[in-house]
């Protein structure tokens, strides 16, 4: 909601349709979407199916958002999640694919 500007009920929908993914956490419990999963105008375009991708492998959300954020040198970026803001999605799904399952 700080970021976008958004609703809340926006923010909600995006997080029940599984566009964003986020983690409870501080005094308050609330959720917290990582930055990198946002764009301008919302969630990360690619960033759904390569969420539905690794959870249909069965990783928790915090393992995917873990995943999601990890170095790697061989991506542009560095890091899955960077890699996707710089259009490679595919090669982050292809990596998906192999790490979920």
């Amino acid at each position: 909601m700080e970021r976008t500007g958004a609703p809340l009920l926006t923010v909600r929908r995006w997080l029940q349709d599984r566009e964003l993914i986020g983690l409870r956490r501080g005094p308050n419990n609330a959720v917290m979407v990582p930055a990198g999963f946002l764009d301008d105008d919302g969630p990360l375009g690619p960033l759904r199916g390569t969420i539905t991708v690794l959870a249909d492998g069965g990783m928790s959300d915090e393992e995917i958002i873990g995943w999601l954020h990890r170095p790697d040198d061989s991506l542009p970026g560095g890091s899955p999640v960077a890699s996707l803001h710089a259009g490679a999605k595919t090669e982050v799904r292809r990596r998906a694919q192999e790490e979920a399952f």
